[in-house]
């Protein structure tokens, strides 16, 4: 029989009904499954551009990846474990950098061209005009650091200039204006004007929210106890010693108030700096003989006795008004002295001055100083506007004149800072 009774023929059409729907279904699920299977495949090749787990076999992207373990540069979340191997970078900066310049030394003529800048805004002497140039160099940097070689002239007492100086207090708000973070201050015109120079000098650091290292007002704040700048979590320690006081004795009640150099004492004082967790020590020292270039017998020889030392990253070196060279001693850089940076000593190779610039990376437990850039500079007369060299005569606007004068000293630099031909530093080009 082709036919059936009507009971026999629903039921089959229900069965068929019901296989109909099955076949669809599963259908459907064929399409389902094979979206899943595309979508994982295109997640898997996107995990691998933004730098997240690559299939075995694969090879590592050249450029534009993120390591394993290390965050993406991408907002998108993930659930990807890092491999057990991954090791996360130290925390803190990459690298940091630190600025040095040279000796501040006003005689009266600076003095007198500081009261002219004064008169234009209101104000008894204006030293901001003169370091405004450098403000672009000190302030890329991380810390910068000035070397303030004489105390201030305590209130109700005259300024006054070489051979006992007391400078106004205007010069401290001029290096805070220029982008300095603080100064070294142990030199031997420290005592010019007694403990009362020194108070009056720290109290305007503190009022403009400078550091200052070598001399002190209370024994908490001398005697070899370093003053510490935090640069992003990094602790950098600054020592300041200065080899002699102009025949002004050490005052015996207070014999903290200012550093002299003793390298044993230097040793030691580094070493409390770094146990209690400077991540770098620099030590600035004021010696050698005026206006020579070369490093003295004496210079060498306290280098000898300081260095190696385990504590001591770096060495800063100033007073003899004149640019010396940067060597390394015993691994340690060594910049032996960076001559004026605002002076009226009007011999040209007086005039020259030089800034470095530190770059310090960290390393294997500690902090390393890697390089020294030198920035040479120059004090225009009579505006006595320190200049960087380099950038003054790239700049189209520098007259012929002010031209010559920068290409002469950056030349003597040169012949100065390139003569070691010391690994690390480097010297702009001359345009």
């Amino acid at each position: 029989m082709t036919g059936g009774t009507p009971a026999g023929t629903e039921r089959r059409g229900a069965r068929t009904a019901r296989w109909h729907l099955v076949l669809v279904l599963v259908a459907v699920l064929a399409v389902v499954g094979g979206l899943l299977a595309w979508s994982v495949a295109r997640t898997g090749d996107r995990d691998r551009l933004v730098g997240g787990p690559a299939a075995a076999g694969d090879a590592a992207p050249t450029t534009g990846v993120v390591p394993p373990g290390a965050v993406a540069s991408s907002t998108r979340p993930t659930t990807t474990a890092a491999p057990a191997t991954t090791t996360t970078a130290p925390p803190g900066p990459a690298a940091i950098t630190l600025a040095f310049a040279g000796d501040l030394l006003p005689h009266q003529p600076l003095n007198d061209q500081a009261a002219a800048y004064g008169r234009a805004v209101g104000k008894p002497y204006d030293f901001a005009p003169m370091l405004a140039p450098m403000a672009p160099i000190l302030g890329a940097a991380d810390a910068a650091i000035c070397h303030m070689e004489v105390p201030l002239a305590p209130p109700g007492e005259a300024i006054s200039s070489y051979p006992s100086f007391g400078a106004p207090a205007e010069l401290v708000d001029g290096i805070a204006a220029a982008g300095y973070d603080g100064c070294s201050t142990a030199s031997n015109h420290s005592l010019d004007r007694g403990r009362a120079g020194i108070a009056t000098l720290l109290d305007r650091f503190d009022e403009r929210h400078l550091r200052h290292a070598g001399t002190a007002r209370v024994p908490e704040e001398g005697g070899g106890v370093a003053t510490t700048y935090d640069i992003q979590g990094v602790q950098v320690a600054h020592l300041s010693y200065a080899y002699d006081f102009n025949g002004y004795r050490i005052p015996a009640d207070a014999p903290w108030a200012v550093n002299q150099i003793d390298p044993a004492r230097i040793r030691s004082d580094a070493a409390t700096a770094r146990a209690a967790g400077a991540d770098l020590v620099v030590v600035s020292l004021h010696w050698g003989t005026e206006y020579e270039s070369a490093p003295s017998a004496y210079q060498r020889d306290v280098a000898q006795q300081v260095l190696p030392s385990p504590d001591i990253d770096l060495v800063i070196g100033h007073h003899a008004h004149v640019v010396q060279p940067i060597e390394l001693v015993e691994g340690t850089y060594v910049v032996w002295g960076l001559g004026n940076q605002l002076s009226n000593q009007t011999q040209d190779v007086r005039r020259d001055g030089l800034t470095v610039v530190v770059r310090a990376v960290p390393g294997e437990g500690r902090w390393t100083v890697t390089g020294v850039e030198a920035v040479p500079t120059w004090v225009d007369l009579p505006s006595f506007r320190v200049l960087p060299v380099v950038p003054t005569l790239n700049d189209p606007a520098t007259p012929p004149g002010l031209r010559d004068q920068l290409a002469a000293s950056y030349d003597r630099t040169a012949a100065v800072v390139a003569g070691p031909a010391t690994p690390g530093v480097a010297l702009a080009p001359r345009p």
